[in-house]
């Protein structure tokens, strides 16, 4: 029984790792095995199945429909036998393997990246894999334990913990708002240079709320850019507003070399801050370490502990 098994991991895992990589050869590489193997042992599962899961050309493969549900299925039945084996590594003394992390770009940079040695230092026996990317990342797809994301989270099956309140502000300097004057309502924000970051979702309005009242201003400017950072430094050169996350500029914020420009209205698009996972069920001793290791780095929140 147990070499039946094997025997048959060993064709599930040559044939989803083709679907993965498009070509036997990328598989063969990935797997450390020849491309002649990988082929004979897709084969040999679409035999014993009595189906046909690729389709193959001279010039590309494709998965059948079939395929498509095939290999979905056997992604999920072997995300939890690792699973199971993460149960059971959870007896360990010390918590060892490859954390795999998905984090935001900017925020990892910032906040995270810097105090990553600080766990590694804790637990010598982890290894770290990080992704620092601002697109979605699928975390059973990409086979990831923890991912950092920012906002409203959609529903879904993962598991969620709150890290700390997303919130947005309209930072300026105090030299340039004494030159152009403090702006009393979203209104106003149109008689100021408003640099303008490409990627808010709203883009080019910025849509401000206070209790019940809703507002969109539509803002113009001389500088636009898909980063924030660099729109942060023409704001700390007196240049104009820009609309920016709180844990960008906490540290402006707390020793006034920016100011909130537009305090009492909440802008759209915030939320939190969320650490989430694909199960808890059986969470690996590495996975829990570092979920109650970065809340405790969280608490109080660094932005805000100037």
């Amino acid at each position: 029984m147990q070499e039946l098994i094997g025997q048959h991991l060993d064709q599930i895992t040559a044939f989803i790792t083709v679907a993965e990589q498009g070509s036997f050869a990328a598989a063969a590489r990935i797997l450390g095995k020849d491309a002649s193997v990988l082929s004979k042992r897709v084969t040999a599962l679409e035999e014993r199945l009595g189906i046909r899961l690729l389709e193959r050309s001279t010039r590309r493969l494709a998965l059948t429909e079939i395929g498509k549900r095939y290999c979905h299925r056997m992604k999920t039945l072997l995300h939890a036998m690792a699973e199971a084996e993460a149960e059971a590594s959870t007896q360990s003394l010390e918590p060892r393997g490859t954390l795999r992390l998905a984090l935001p770009l900017a925020f990892g940079r910032q906040w995270i990246a810097p105090i990553l040695p600080d766990f590694l230092a804790l637990y010598p026996q982890l290894n770290l894999d990080v992704t620092y990317a601002d697109h979605y990342v699928d975390l059973l797809a990409e086979n990831m334990d923890l991912a950092i994301r920012i906002g409203e989270l959609p529903d879904s099956s993962l598991v969620a913990r709150k890290l700390a309140d997303h919130r947005r502000v309209v930072c300026a300097t105090p030299a340039y708002l004494n030159r152009h004057g403090q702006p009393d309502r979203p209104e106003d924000l149109q008689n100021h240079n408003c640099l303008h970051f490409t990627h808010m979702v709203s883009y080019p309005h910025w849509r401000f709320q206070r209790g019940g009242e809703e507002r969109s201003v539509r803002v113009s400017g001389n500088y636009q850019a898909n980063d924030a950072n660099s729109l942060i430094q023409a704001v700390l050169a007196d240049q104009g507003l820009t609309v920016v996350s709180d844990w960008l500029v906490g540290p402006d914020l707390a020793e006034g070399r920016l100011v909130n420009a537009l305090p009492g209205w909440q802008l759209e698009g915030e939320g939190a801050i969320y650490l989430v996972r694909p199960s808890n069920r059986f969470e690996a001793g590495k996975t829990k370490v570092f979920v109650d290791w970065l809340t405790g780095k969280m608490t109080p929140l660094p932005w805000g502990r100037q």
